[in-house]
């Protein structure tokens, strides 16, 4: 089971718009190009596909020994020997996950832009909380608005690590790290384009600057 880093660019897979090899093609660019995390988000496939996309994401994710994390589902979860799993206001609580895989997986929360459900993140053993939409997206609707003043609250009030997501940039990260994001997650600003290494340097210049 991998540890949660300090700190860089979170990849989130684009199942959506994407054929499994370009899935897998992607994401090995990606993470050699230096993501420090890696989400497996597929709502959209029968459990057949997604454990096969799965697994072959988690042998790149064990090449560049890259936590791989899995959105919701507990099933594939534990089929893949997952290293965490990330869970939404509509999934698993935090304490199903604690109770199913123990103290050693890593445990994200999506908070959306409350900082309460954050702390109650926090009091129940969560290893990560995630705040947005910050900008415009096209990844997922009906998201609710999160300003940086949300992540410089939490990190007032809280000792998780923060992550950022929604329509985040290499122009507009910066102002999330200045406020305190410790990760970036990203869809389809690294899926999206042709060559995903150009566009993922400038992400991590970001981290490095």
């Amino acid at each position: 089971m991998k540890l949660l880093p300090a700190k860089g660019l979170y990849a989130i897979t684009d199942c959506e718009n994407l054929t499994t090899e370009l899935l897998i093609n992607k994401t090995e660019q990606i993470l050699r190009s230096g993501a420090v995390m890696l989400q497996y988000r597929n709502k959209y496939d029968d459990f057949a596909i997604r454990e096969s996309q799965a697994r072959e994401l988690k042998i790149l994710c064990d090449k560049y020994y890259v936590p791989f994390i899995i959105n919701d589902d507990f099933e594939l979860a534990s089929a893949i020997n997952a290293d965490g799993v990330h869970l939404g206001k509509e999934d698993h609580s935090c304490e199903q996950a604690r109770d199913s895989f123990g103290q050693q997986m890593i445990i994200g929360i999506s908070c959306y832009n409350d900082i309460g459900r954050a702390m109650a993140a926090e009091n129940t053993g969560a290893s990560y909380i995630a705040f947005g939409a910050f900008f415009p997206t096209n990844t997922k609707h009906n998201t609710v608005k999160a300003g940086p003043e949300l992540i410089q609250k939490a990190k007032q009030r809280l000792k998780l690590p923060v992550v950022a997501i929604g329509g985040i940039t290499p122009e507009n990260g910066k102002l999330l790290i200045d406020a305190g994001a410790d990760f970036l997650a990203v869809v389809g600003g690294i899926y999206g384009p042709a060559d995903p290494a150009q566009v993922m340097q400038s992400y991590i210049t970001l981290f490095n600057n």
